[in-house]
């Protein structure tokens, strides 16, 4: 509900909040359209995620009789650093480097296939973690685009309607008011100029 008072300075105050208001209305939408492809892409960007994690899942298992023999201390996550990156308009996490520790081990007696699955379990681990980060980004992104919908149908449907509507009365106001002081100025001429006939005679 939009609270304002039946004069010029009221009305001046309204009309400012509506320029605002519709000048602001068109940039929130371009957000909301940008934040929709985003969550778009970003959904696809899981899809794929999820296609590679299971690929090097297939592979993984592929090599299952094998993994008895691997030691599985031999690769850690070390370090990973995690930077922010801005997406129309909202801040979101990113992958920017992993570090992994491998143990050293002796490729003579070690087998063959020791390097591959190294490199698999890198491959899995990098996979995971930028899946979770693509969650997260997905949330936010979701999150900054229902608040910008709010916004919009805010603005749409309800301020700019309101302030037009509270603009009109006022306006409706001061010209019933300006009438009014013209018809009683009119009285008032009539009642002097009659008075002056009555008086003249």
């Amino acid at each position: 509900m939009i609270s304002f008072q039946y004069n010029k300075t009221s009305l001046q105050l309204l009309e400012k909040q509506l320029k605002v208001r519709q000048r602001t209305l068109p940039i929130i939408k371009n957000k909301e359209s940008a934040l929709r492809v985003e969550v778009k892409k970003c959904k696809g960007e899981m899809v794929a995620h999820d296609e590679e994690y299971a690929r090097q899942m297939e592979t993984y298992k592929a090599l299952f009789a094998l993994w008895n023999e691997f030691d599985a201390s031999l690769v850690q996550a070390g370090d990973f650093v995690i930077g922010k990156q801005k997406v129309a308009g909202v801040k979101v996490p990113v992958l920017e480097n992993i570090e992994f520790v491998v143990a050293p081990y002796s490729m003579f007696t070690s087998p063959k296939w020791y390097a591959d699955g190294i490199e698999l379990l890198k491959q899995m681990a990098m996979t995971a973690i930028q899946r979770e980060l693509l969650d997260k980004k997905l949330t936010l992104l979701e999150k900054a685009r229902k608040k910008t919908t709010q916004k919009v149908n805010l603005f749409e449907k309800v301020q700019i309607p309101g302030y037009q509507d509270a603009i009109r009365k006022i306006k409706r106001f001061m010209e019933d008011e300006e009438n009014l002081s013209k018809s009683s100025q009119k009285i008032l001429k009539s009642l002097l100029e009659q008075r002056e006939e009555e008086e003249a005679v």
